[in-house]
């Protein structure tokens, strides 16, 4: 199991705690420090379930910089949106959990960080 942190938000402190307290064994990836390429994006999209801007964070500066809500939401802008987050890791969201059945969670709660424990 690995999990995505910035370590200065309250959702991913609160998702490691859980995880700690549960005693899970996971890898904890610093995403703005350690940044995804676009394949690892694909994946954990892939994993998760779901689209670009799904996991885009599009309050951030850098979604106002790149005018992220004008763009169009659809198979063709799709690469488009992974380049931004690759590019921008600010704007992924977090704390995303990869689970050891191959499947993703976004952890902003405890119930999606139990939700993941149950997938190992």
């Amino acid at each position: 199991m690995e999990i995505w942190i910035n370590p200065a938000c309250s959702k991913c402190r609160s998702a490691v705690s859980l995880l700690d307290a549960e005693g899970a064994e996971y890898t904890v990836r610093r995403y703005l420090e350690d940044v995804p390429s676009e394949e690892e994006i694909r994946e954990v999209l892939e994993r998760l379930g779901l689209e670009p801007w799904d996991i885009t964070r599009t309050q951030e500066a850098a979604a106002a910089e790149l005018g992220l809500k004008d763009w169009a939401r659809d198979d063709a802008s799709r690469e488009r949106w992974i380049a931004a987050l690759a590019g921008h890791p600010k704007l992924i969201q977090r704390p995303i959990i990869t689970a050891d059945d191959g499947t993703a969670v976004v952890g902003r709660t405890d119930e999606a960080v139990r939700d993941a424990l149950t997938r190992a």
